[in-house]
């Protein structure tokens, strides 16, 4: 499964810096004035797993292949954006496409880069940003309110169902509520997320920290952590100038580096694990000769599901699943000991793929 993740965030914010680092590249230009990012910036990152090490080492694989996540750099809203302030129009259209949102929130000073608004305060900074999503989704709904109560008096039920969730998030909305919060039922989360709308994609606030606090966060990234903690979402603590000085360096530095400022792992790491919490993502493996691969699903997938992420052929001829318990195979030293100590498991179609599970999917062509 593709993960798709927004960076946004006020102009001068550390975006591009971020990015760049997450991405390991300079395909962003990071520049200390506003829509130094006009396009947004695409890439792919790796998401480091030492499961798959282990695999690989196990299973002998030639090759390790870890699953991906991809990051979009969309350059910086600013006041008035779901008026077509700025490159209002354009900036909100990409923010619809991504999954996730990864709001980045300045949270350091620096005489030497400038705040679009002339001060540090990052819940400000969330609520600027927050309320011109707001906005735009409230436009979006109220437009679509007139066509959908046609439909509904005529005794369509899909628009009568549509408008009801409308109806629920305009509510929510107009209380300057996000629409994330509207009580939506398992079987309505369909059509709710066909609404697009901005403020109910997940957040996860990355606290852009100086270099000192990377470690344990400030004064300032204590405020969002709280916000956060109050509305359900996650926050990450990060110095994205310390990422980038990171990102540069050949794999084997970036361990000495990372001890010598005693930090544990790389920030990349904790925004990836937060990501997985936001999107409730879980990773199973496929072990060979050939190669070791992760591969990212929801939870509670069923296993023919799980095999369509690798080819819908899979998913279509599913047949049955040989499962392997990751702590399984590492215990037995593979899959003919695990096998041989009856820890290989013949799953069916109705069975839900846990986390670290190694598969093996048998399926009719």
């Amino acid at each position: 499964m593709g993960f798709k993740c927004g960076i946004v965030g006020l102009p001068n914010v550390g975006k591009s810096t971020l990015f760049n680092a997450l991405t390991q590249t300079a395909a962003a230009q990071a520049a200390n004035y506003p829509f130094c990012t006009i396009e947004p910036n695409v890439g792919d990152v790796a998401v480091p797993d030492e499961r798959l090490d282990q695999l690989a080492r196990i299973g002998g694989s030639a090759q390790i292949i870890p699953t991906r996540l991809t990051f979009v750099d969309i350059a910086g809203l600013v006041r008035g954006a779901a008026t077509g302030e700025g490159l209002g129009n354009q900036f909100l259209g990409n923010i619809r496409e991504v999954d996730a949102i990864a709001h980045v929130v300045r949270c350091f000073e620096d005489g030497d880069v400038t705040h679009v608004e002339g001060r540090i305060d990052p819940i400000a900074d969330i609520e600027t940003i927050e309320t011109e999503l707001m906005l735009a989704d409230l436009d979006s709904l109220e437009r679509r309110v007139a066509a959908l109560e046609k439909k509904a008096r005529g005794a369509d039920k899909e628009a009568k169902e549509t408008l009801e969730l409308v109806q629920r998030a305009l509510v929510l909305l107009r209380e300057g509520k996000p629409a994330r919060l509207t009580d939506v039922s398992a079987d309505e989360a369909k059509r709710f997320g066909m609404l697009q709308l901005l403020t109910a994609k997940p957040v996860l606030y990355v606290c852009n920290v100086e270099e000192a606090s990377a470690g344990a966060g400030n004064g300032y990234s204590t405020k969002v952590m709280e916000r956060a903690r109050q509305e359900g979402a996650v926050a990450v603590v990060v110095s994205a100038k310390i990422e980038s000085e990171i990102a540069v360096l050949p794999a084997v530095e970036q361990k000495d580096y990372l001890e010598a400022i005693e930090l544990s792992e790389p920030g990349l790491n904790r925004i990836i694990r937060a990501g997985y919490q936001l999107l409730d993502l879980v990773t199973y493996f496929t072990v060979g000769p050939k190669e070791a691969r992760a591969w990212t699903i929801t939870r509670n997938t069923r296993a023919p599901q799980a095999a369509g992420v690798i080819h819908s052929d899979f998913e279509k001829g599913f047949i049955r699943s040989e499962t392997i318990a990751f702590a399984d195979y590492v215990a037995y030293a593979g899959e003919a000991g695990a096998r041989d100590a009856g820890k290989l498991r013949l799953e069916g179609k109705e069975y839900v793929v846990a986390d670290g599970d190694v598969l093996h999917f048998r399926f009719a062509n």
